[in-house]
């Protein structure tokens, strides 16, 4: 699709917005704070910002119980690496290329917290077994060396309701996920059936396989 109308350099970006308030351009701090580390203790979601050595993006999301990403210094975090769908994108991304953005969610927050650094995989034994959950330590941790960090406002949560029960969507109106991902792939069987023990397998994996 073609526009008429795109902007291409900085200058006219910012000629189309009022000037950056001093407080958020000076907010940014070079190391966690008390308050950052207090934020990164309750949050229980972080999303991971990569990007390959070929330029192509990446945002993965990583959850686990609230302080599961461990702070090991005022310039240094960690993140254990649960089980997943074992495409590694985030990993294989930080080995081509470490820049990583990280945003921290609390439920209930409107506000969030941005982390950018550089990151590196490591299988350190005694920083994997502090991380351990049921017995089963992550094969490796991404740390994070901190560059920068600083506190979002509001506005995306409070524009979105995210934590509003009110705006919350039935899930039951789209199919579920082993469904559309089979429709997308190699076709959803018609019985339902069928599609209904694929779903429970799905959940069944679920609970053998979160660490």
């Amino acid at each position: 699709m073609e526009f008429e109308d795109v902007v291409a350099d900085e200058v006219a970006l910012r000629a189309l917005y009022p000037a950056v308030s001093e407080l958020a351009e000076i907010k940014s701090m070079a190391a966690l704070d008390a308050h950052a580390r207090a934020f990164i203790a309750r949050s229980p979601f972080v999303c991971i910002g990569t990007q390959g050595a070929g330029g192509r993006a990446d945002v993965s999301p990583r959850g686990d119980a609230p302080g599961f990403v461990e702070v090991l210094g005022d310039g240094l975090l960690a993140i254990p690496d649960r089980p997943g769908n074992n495409r590694l994108d985030s990993l294989a991304n930080i080995l081509a290329n470490g820049a990583v953005g990280l945003l921290f969610m609390v439920p209930g927050f409107d506000e969030t917290l941005r982390v950018n650094g550089r990151a590196k995989l490591v299988r350190d034994a005694a920083l994997l077994e502090r991380m351990a959950v049921n017995g089963r330590a992550p094969r490796l941790a991404v740390v994070v060396e901190v560059e920068e960090v600083f506190l979002h406002c509001a506005k995306a949560f409070r524009r979105s309701k995210l934590w509003d029960p009110e705006a919350r969507q039935d899930r039951g109106e789209m199919p579920s996920l082993s469904k559309m991902i089979l429709d997308q792939t190699r076709g959803a069987p018609e019985d339902e059936g069928e599609m209904a023990k694929i779903d429970a397998g799905l959940e069944e994996a679920y609970a053998k396989s979160m660490y």
